[in-house]
């Protein structure tokens, strides 16, 4: 058996070179550029090493009738949302469109795109059939098993998380289930149905996001009292059952994206998800509350505010990624820009062409000096080395050091300290 994978970006790469251990991998993407990275062991998200890519049984391609050659198909492309914060099913129609043409009678098509519960087989289904011209169930069969990989994470890596598996029959299950157990350490779950693992995925990021936007709206609360949310979390986290959750920004193309495609869903059979777009809203407003927060401190030390410089450290969507796809960040830099502040930023792992592409933003190669503010957005391990010596001999007087995640919690002394 030869197995596809399409989309080969942080989901589907790992996947084709994990399955490339055991049988022959078509890895195919579109983008050809990134096809020739990975020719040359080189990975365009740059979460592996040149290592893993070598002895690998894998074919990189951007050719589709190169799909043919497999009869177990696997689409891990991305489900982003549209300005109107819409599921945008854009790409995985297109990669579904292009699979579909290459599908033969006994073929196997699994989808691990994040999508709302039904989006299976209400939509991807139908455009296999009508691009093959067969049937579903009959000719071919069609599963879905939720992707989980955690970027960043060298801990949770895709063999060591339990893999949530679907089928369209039974027989789907059994051979999809048996597939995965070739490359899956940590086992499989046997979901009873397509829908079941695709709601199982989106309220895995739902859950967190609520929670976190449970943790920010006290951080707004508790700085209204002027004490330390972290302090009250650290205290409160005593009890076992506690949750642990803390506040921050929350982008991303999981948890920042996730709740609209079940909010959508639900509001398509006629319920508005409350709690959910409560969530989102909180979670989506906190860039703009951190930058007026700063603000607001910068004008108390009588500084005029339209002459005031501040730093962001960090652009990213987490850290030690290089991904910035729907960070967060650029809420915080759009609403310091608002108010006339000239703004540097600065990442180790951002690809400058990407920001510049993406936000419309120059990175820097270096700090300068002077800054009113210094703002620790993403917390890259070489951001969390420094110490309050560096900060300070970069920073202007009476300057405010913004620590979003509380990293430098009770080692800042001389700069006016602030977190959520």
């Amino acid at each position: 058996m030869k197995i596809s994978i399409t989309g080969l970006g942080y989901v589907g790469l790992p996947l084709a070179l994990e399955f490339a251990k055991h049988l022959p991998v078509i890895g195919f993407d579109i983008r050809e550029e990134r096809i020739e990275m990975m020719k040359n062991g080189k990975d365009p998200s740059h979460e592996l090493t040149p290592e893993e890519f070598k002895g690998k049984n894998i074919k990189f391609t951007s050719d589709p009738d190169d799909l043919k050659e497999a009869s177990f198909h696997i689409i891990a492309v991305p489900t982003p949302i549209d300005d109107h914060n819409l599921p945008d099913l854009k790409i995985l129609l297109e990669a579904t469109s292009i699979v579909g043409k290459q599908l033969k009678r006994g073929d196997y098509v699994v989808f691990e795109s994040t999508v709302y519960p039904g989006c299976t087989e209400e939509e991807c289904i139908p455009l296999l059939e009508k691009e093959c011209g067969l049937s579903c169930g009959n000719d071919f069969k069609v599963g879905f098993s939720p992707e989980r990989i955690n970027p960043g994470d060298r801990e949770h890596t895709l063999t060591k998380i339990v893999k949530v598996v679907s089928g369209c029959d039974d027989e789907a299950l059994e051979i999809i289930s048996k597939t995965y157990e070739m490359i899956i350490e940590a086992g499989i779950y046997r979901a009873g149905s397509i829908k079941i693992a695709e709601a199982a995925k989106i309220i895995e990021n739902t859950q967190r996001d609520i929670n976190i936007a449970f943790m920010n709206e006290l951080s707004i609360i508790f700085n209204r009292m002027n004490i330390n949310t972290y302090e009250v979390l650290e205290a409160a986290g005593t009890k076992w059952n506690f949750l642990n959750f803390f506040p921050g920004l929350v982008g991303g193309h999981c948890i920042g994206v996730d709740p609209y495609y079940l909010a959508y869903k639900a509001k398509e059979l006629g319920y508005h998800a409350q709690i959910i777009n409560s969530g989102r809203f909180v979670n989506d407003s906190m860039g703009a509350y951190i930058a007026k927060q700063t603000v607001k401190k910068i004008i108390a030390q009588k500084k005029n505010i339209s002459e005031s410089k501040v730093l962001i450290l960090g652009i990213t969507f987490k850290e030690n990624v290089s991904d910035i796809r729907n960070s967060k960040v650029i809420d915080v830099i759009k609403e310091f820009i608002s108010f006339g502040v000239k703004v540097d930023v600065i990442d180790p792992y951002a690809n400058k062409t990407e920001v510049r592409k993406e936000f419309g933003l120059d990175l820097k190669d270096k700090v300068s000096k002077g800054y009113d503010a210094i703002v620790l957005a993403v917390n890259h391990e070489e951001y969390r080395t420094l110490d309050e010596e560096y900060f300070s001999s970069i920073a202007a007087d009476k300057a405010i050091f913004v620590d979003i995640k509380g990293t430098f919690r009770n080692k800042i002394n001389k700069l006016e300290y602030w977190s959520l």
